[in-house]
């Protein structure tokens, strides 16, 4: 866990990390929320409606922006405060997701910073894109 304090931050800092999502992760999402759409939860369904296999939740795939946030920048002194985000593309078992977030401005009078989002798949397709407010405390 990364431990960056207010006066470290700087525009252009990034960071970015993997992650591979399993059949485990759309079990355990699903029963945290509830969410029983077939979409997410029955392979044929999901094939009779377009897709290669079960779609994972999009908000799974936005989960990992609090990741971002709360280990890698800024670290354990982070308060997500505000997360714009787009889906861009449906997110599949077995894909390998690259999450990165760029600092692209300071606001020093409330000790927050604007971070870039974008999570791409292993083709480096994007998936997710946005923006989260993060203030530092």
């Amino acid at each position: 866990m990364n431990t960056y304090t207010f006066d470290e931050i700087k525009v252009g800092m990034s960071e970015a990390f993997d992650v591979t999502i399993t059949e485990q992760m759309l079990e355990s999402f699903k029963n945290i929320t509830g969410d029983i759409n077939p979409l997410h939860n029955d392979e044929d369904f999901a094939r009779s409606k377009g897709h290669s296999g079960k779609v994972a939740y999009g908000m799974l795939t936005a989960s990992f922006l609090s990741t971002m946030a709360g280990v890698y920048l800024p670290g354990e002194r982070s308060l997500i405060q505000q997360v714009n985000i787009k889906f861009a593309k449906p997110v599949y078992i077995g894909d390998k997701l690259t999450i990165t977030g760029e600092v692209v401005e300071i606001n020093e009078t409330v000790q927050r910073f604007e971070l870039k989002v974008t999570i791409v798949n292993q083709e480096n397709k994007k998936v997710l894109r946005g923006q989260m407010t993060i203030g530092v405390i």
